[in-house]
C-alpha cells in the first residue's frame, strides 16, 4: 500500500487512473440517440459522398472553356438549354460547347458541364445567357467523391460525437452506431456531520454538497451517477456499501474521509477491499486525494471541501470518465486572459486558482477551499505548475473554463 501522504505529481496520478480503468462495454443505439456518446467502432462511408457531381451555387452550368475572357465589361453569350431541377433532374441533360443551363444549389451537374457561373454574374435574356465572369474547371461544384469516397474512413472509434458528427454519420448510412455504454459511477459521501439537502442542519451539521457536485459532473461527462446514502464515518458501513455496490458500478467517487483525522476511513477501507495506489497529491486544493481500485472499479477518494472536490473532479475524475469510455478527443475549453493581480504559489505542488473573467481580465478569487461563494463566482481556474513560484500581474494566462 502506498504510504499515507506520500505526495505524487498530478501527471503520475492521471497515469495511474488511465492504467487501472477498464473500458466499458459497447451498445448499439439509433443515430437519434448517438449525440454526446463515444463511438466504439470506426465508420467508413458506404458510398461516395455526395454521390454525384453537384452545384454549390445558384447559377448556370457551363463548359469552363467557354468562359475564357468573359468579363463584366465584355460578357460572352451562351445558348440556354433546359433547366436542372432538384432531385434526379439534370441526369438527362447534356451541355454541348457554347451551351449552358440553369442549376440551383445542390442539384446534379449535367453532363458536359465542369463548372458553374454564379447567378449574379449572368444575365438571362431568354434563349441566351450573357456570362460576365470567367470560371475555372471545378469552380462552384463538388465532385461525387470529394467529401468522402466509398470505403474511406469517416469517423474513428473513441470520438465523442458532436452535432456535426451526427450529420456525417447520417450521410455515411449509419442509422445505428456502436457506442460505449455510459459508465455508472457510484457516488458516496462520508461524514457524521452531513445531512441531506431537504433537512435543516443543526449546529455542527452541514448539508451534503459534494455528492451533488460529483453527480452533476458525471452527467456532464457522459456518465450515469448512482447516489448512495451518506456513510457516517463507520468503516464497516462503508465496507458493506462498497461490497454490495460493486456489481452496480464501473467506478466510485467517495467524498470526505481522506485526510488525517481518526474519522477519515476511506483509505483504510479501500486498502482492505482492494488496492490503494496513492494517498496524497502535489495539488492545491486537493492534497489528501486517494486513488485506489476495488475489484474492477477504480476509486477516487475526494477531500470534503467543495473547492477541492471541484478541482479533483476536473483533474482526475475527468480522465477517469474518458478512460472508462475510451474517449480520445475530449478537449478542455480554454480562454486567454490577462491576470489582474499577482498570484503567489508554493514550489512542490501544482496549484489551481479559481478566477472570474471580467472582459479580458482574469481576477483571482482567493478563499478557503471550504467556501462555496468563490466557487460559484468563478468562471474557471488557472493552473500553476509545480515548479513555479507564482504568476505576476499583467501576465497572459490560460483560463480553463468550468
Amino acid at each position: 500500500m502506498t504510504g499515507f501522504f506520500r505526495l505524487i505529481p498530478v501527471i503520475e496520478a492521471i497515469h495511474i487512473i488511465n492504467r487501472i480503468s477498464q473500458v466499458v462495454e459497447t451498445e448499439s443505439v439509433p443515430l437519434t440517440s448517438a449525440y454526446g456518446r463515444v463511438l466504439a467502432e470506426d465508420i467508413q462511408a458506404d458510398t461516395d459522398i455526395p454521390g454525384f457531381d453537384r452545384s454549390v451555387k445558384d447559377g448556370f452550368a457551363v463548359h469552363s472553356a467557354d468562359t475564357v475572357r468573359a468579363s463584366e465589361a465584355a460578357p460572352l453569350p451562351l445558348t440556354k438549354v433546359g433547366r436542372v431541377v432538384m432531385g434526379r433532374g439534370g441526369s438527362d441533360l447534356l451541355i454541348a460547347p457554347g451551351e449552358c443551363t440553369y442549376i440551383p444549389t445542390g442539384a446534379v451537374l449535367p453532363g458536359g458541364a465542369d463548372s458553374v457561373v454564379m447567378l449574379e454574374y449572368c444575365q438571362d435574356l431568354g434563349e441566351l445567357v450573357l456570362v460576365g465572369r470567367q470560371v475555372s474547371p471545378g469552380e462552384n461544384i463538388i465532385r461525387a467523391d470529394e467529401d468522402y469516397a466509398r470505403g474511406e474512413g469517416v469517423l474513428a472509434a473513441g470520438r465523442l460525437l458532436k452535432i456535426q458528427d451526427i450529420g456525417v454519420l447520417a450521410a455515411a448510412g449509419a442509422s445505428r452506431v456502436a457506442v460505449r455504454k455510459r459508465p455508472v459511477i457510484g457516488i458516496i459521501s462520508t461524514g457524521v456531520e452531513l445531512v441531506p439537502p431537504e433537512e435543516t442542519p443543526d449546529a455542527g451539521e452541514v448539508r451534503d454538497v459534494n455528492s451533488y457536485i460529483c453527480g452533476a459532473f458525471v452527467e456532464e461527462m457522459g456518465g450515469i451517477p448512482r447516489h448512495y446514502d451518506i456513510v457516517r464515518d463507520d468503516p464497516d458501513e462503508l465496507t458493506a456499501l462498497l461490497s454490495s455496490a460493486l456489481d452496480e458500478c464501473d467506478a466510485f467517487l467517495i467524498t470526505g474521509g481522506s485526510s488525517k483525522d481518526d474519522r477519515d476511513i476511506t483509505a483504510g477501507v479501500i486498502a482492505t477491499l482492494g488496492e490503494m495506489f496513492a494517498h496524497g497529491l502535489a495539488l492545491a486544493p486537493g492534497k489528501p486525494t486517494i486513488i485506489g481500485k476495488i475489484g474492477h472499479a477504480p476509486v477516487i477518494g475526494i477531500p470534503g471541501h467543495p473547492a477541492s472536490t471541484r478541482v479533483v473532479l476536473a483533474v482526475l475524475a475527468g480522465p477517469l470518465l474518458q478512460s472508462l469510455t475510451g474517449c480520445t478527443d475530449r478537449r478542455e475549453a480554454k480562454q486567454k486572459a490577462i491576470l489582474s493581480r499577482s498570484i503567489p504559489s508554493e514550489r512542490g505542488r501544482e496549484e489551481y486558482v479559481r478566477v472570474k473573467l471580467l472582459g479580458d481580465e482574469a481576477v483571482p478569487l482567493f478563499g478557503k477551499s471550504g467556501l462555496l461563494n468563490t466557487l460559484v463566482e468563478s468562471d474557471g481556474y488557472i493552473r500553476i505548475l509545480q515548479g513555479c513560484e507564482g504568476l505576476e500581474a499583467g501576465s497572459e494566462v490560460d483560463v480553463t473554463l468550468w
